[in-house]
């Protein structure tokens, strides 16, 4: 049936079949649609074109008409037509469905004369009734689009909001047979899952999980692109997955992410993750948890807090190895902005935030050393009271975390001899005359004997480096437990204790710190706890002269007239200290060398001799020490330098000993090499004595 609109020089042209359908599923199953389709090029003779100029395009089979970012096909089209090679376009409803892309198409068709048909009839772009009914088939099209996908859309969601849709599930979830959600049966699985969330809550980042899990050989479970699951050496990707992951709190969350618009022309928009207060749609409780919710915030907090990215989520960052301990938690106490490190120089707290953005000249910068020493020393000061408790559940979250471990690689190595032994069985049910099948099975089975014994060893590593004997202790025993006392500052001192290590102990218990030089020699630090309990502290700094400190000339005129006394130095330097005075370059004393200076300055001299250290006859000097061990004093003060020998100073300047059999057979001890380290000083202000070990 030929029509009016079908002119000569339309059929001079070509005539386009534009073949497509919007998904690949639509492509297979749909097949009765794609062959009327193709039937379409009857249609084109019947309006009088030959075979020969009648040409399908089917490029775009596949694709949805919603954009033309990625058809080819469509793209096409338009060229030829604006190239005037095309006369007519069939079909009107597979070209757009969108108006965007519809309507720049039909001005095209007006312009070079190429006409749009259907089963329904031809039609002119061209002419004012011709775009007013193609407009209109355009937007019923991009209506009908809409329509679909809210009705689409309206159905998911109703089945999403009582947790009855049916998400892909991560490893360790399965689904049985009747459609409920289960843990994976494999205890493997499980319990490897359960070591990522312990080991975790142990270490706090994600990249200490994957060496540990990686250093004792133990893989991961995952799933493949066929969703079978498969073992995989662990990876930063693979454990924030599961961590993240809140399938694993028996949560199913539908909305998780967000579409963000395409970089770049022509590309597909990405996902973004949304916040957890902004996730759609969250019903507890459908799958079995393998942790709780509460521990589930927590690790995302922690998450969260480790990114040092303090411009956009003023976050802290993960504790990383350098001596300043407030690294990510000191904060400007005069504009308000977080404070950086900078260890050239010594090690000092630097707030450059308004000079690298604004241009303003840098507000503070104070020196990290007698401030990382007062803050280390609130922080045990706090944690005394509750000290042996806290070594208590340090243990035990030790042994549970050893524990974890252990059983891990016991299954690991149960699962690969399963894995030997099947490899074993193919290989002895196979022909032997069949050479080609049985070289690969028993290829397999030396692989999986070679991982067998790799395992084992892991395990025998890990054995031997567990201690032989394990401490308990009890509420009841707290009060016979002396030895535990004071055991939290040599922890913190001792050189196995690694400075990360003692930055995320400081975060435990204190938010951040805020910093403000003041402007003479005292620091305001002000230490924001966990909770909200704010302690605030003046530190004593060191300058470089006495005028630059807060009492410095009522000092030096006290220091003046005790001198024109005729008061020696140290016992100057003694009444001063009393007094609450102090040296410049120290910062609890006055030191004798800066009271010479001073009285020099003030031109005084003293012609009496100065007296030697003076001390009761309960105390021994290092000289007489050496002697009544018969020893070089010289040895003692090296032990000193080298702190193998601890002993407090006093304000003289002098080292003092107790004159006790103990002290003086813990010194021989040293010196005999029975001990390694010495410690004299006085643990608390109320016990008399010393202590040692």
């Amino acid at each position: 049936m030929k029509s009016e609109l079908v002119k000569p020089t339309h059929l001079a042209r070509r005539a386009v079949v534009y073949v497509r359908q919007s998904t690949p599923h639509q492509v297979v199953s749909n097949q009765e649609s794609l062959r009327l389709q193709y039937a379409l090029r009857q249609r084109a003779r019947e309006l009088g074109w030959h075979d020969a100029d009648i040409d399908v395009i089917d490029a775009d089979l596949g694709l949805s008409a919603a954009s033309a970012a990625k058809r080819s096909g469509f793209k096409e089209l338009v060229g030829r037509v604006g190239l005037s090679e095309i006369g007519l376009i069939l079909d009107v409803t597979r070209l757009a469905r969108n108006c965007s892309d519809w309507y720049p198409l039909l001005d095209i068709c007006g312009v070079r004369g190429c006409l749009i048909a259907d089963r329904d009839g031809v039609y002119d772009p061209g002419s004012a009734n011709g775009r007013l009914l193609l407009g209109l088939k355009g937007t019923i099209s991009e209506l009908e689009l809409h329509t679909i996908r809210s009705r689409l859309t309206a159905g998911l969601l109703a089945k999403a909001e009582r947790g009855e849709l049916a998400l892909t599930l991560p490893v360790g979830l399965v689904r049985d047979p009747s459609g409920v959600v289960v843990k994976d049966p494999d205890l493997a699985v499980q319990g490897r899952l359960e070591l990522v969330f312990e080991t975790f809550l142990k270490f706090r980042t994600i990249a200490k999980v994957m060496r540990v899990l990686n250093d004792r050989g133990l893989a991961l479970p995952r799933r493949d692109w066929h969703g079978e699951p498969r073992w995989a050496r662990a990876t930063v990707s693979a454990v924030a997955a599961i961590l993240k992951n809140p399938a694993y709190v028996g949560a199913f969350v539908y909305g998780r992410t967000r579409l963000r618009a395409a970089t770049g022309e022509g590309g597909p928009p990405g996902k973004v993750a949304r916040p957890i207060d902004e996730w759609r749609i969250v019903v507890k409780g459908r799958y079995p948890p393998y942790i709780d919710w509460p521990t589930y915030e927590k690790i995302r907090d922690i998450v969260r807090d480790n990114r040092a990215e303090y411009m956009r989520i003023k976050t802290r960052g993960a504790p990383r190895n350098g001596e300043l301990l407030l690294h990510g938690i000191a904060w400007c106490g005069r504009c308000g902005h977080k404070m950086y490190v900078r260890y050239k120089g010594g090690g000092e707290y630097v707030c450059n935030h308004l000079r690298s953005h604004t241009g303003l000249p840098a507000c503070q910068h104070i020196r990290a050393s007698r401030v990382d020493a007062a803050v280390a020393d609130a922080f045990l000061t706090a944690l005394a009271p509750a000290e042996i408790d806290a070594l208590s559940r340090a243990r035990r979250t030790q042994q549970q975390v050893d524990k974890a471990l252990r059983t891990s690689a016991e299954r690991e190595l149960e699962r690969k001899r399963y894995a030997a032994a099947l490899a074993e069985r193919q290989f002895n049910r196979v022909d032997p005359d069949n050479r080609l099948v049985a070289g690969e099975l028993e290829r397999r089975w030396e692989v999986a004997l070679s991982e067998v014994r790799a395992a084992e060893e892991a395990l025998a590593r890990q054995a031997s480096a567990e201690p032989v004997t394990q401490m308990a202790l009890g509420r009841a025993l707290n009060s016979k437990v002396v030895i535990l006392s004071g055991r939290l500052p040599q922890i913190w001192a001792n050189d196995a204790t690694t400075d990360a290590h003692r930055k995320a102990l400081l975060r435990c218990l204190i938010e951040k710190v805020v910093l403000d030089r003041g402007e003479h020699d005292v620091a305001l630090v002000r230490i924001i706890w966990r909770g909200g309990a704010v302690t605030e502290l003046d530190v004593k700094m060191r300058v470089n002269s006495i005028t630059k400190l807060t009492h410095g000339q009522e000092m030096r005129a006290r220091l003046v007239d005790l001198a024109r006394a005729g008061m020696p130095d140290y016992e100057i330097a003694t009444l001063l200290t009393r007094e609450g005075h102090r040296s410049p370059n120290c910062a609890d004393k006055v030191l004798p060398i800066t009271v010479q200076r001073i009285r020099l300055g003030a031109g005084i001299r003293i012609t009496t001799q100065r007296n030697r250290w003076t001390h009761e006859s309960t105390s021994l000097s290092a000289t007489q020490l050496a002697a009544r061990l018969n020893i070089p004093v010289n040895w003692i003060y090296v032990q000193i330098r080298q702190k193998r020998l601890l002993i407090d100073r006093q304000l003289t300047g002098a080292y003092l000993f107790q004159n006790s059999p103990s002290v003086i057979n813990a010194v021989r001890d040293l010196r005999n090499h029975t001990i390694s380290h010495l410690d004299l000083r006085i643990i608390q202000p109320h016990q008399e004595g010393h202590q040692h070990a």
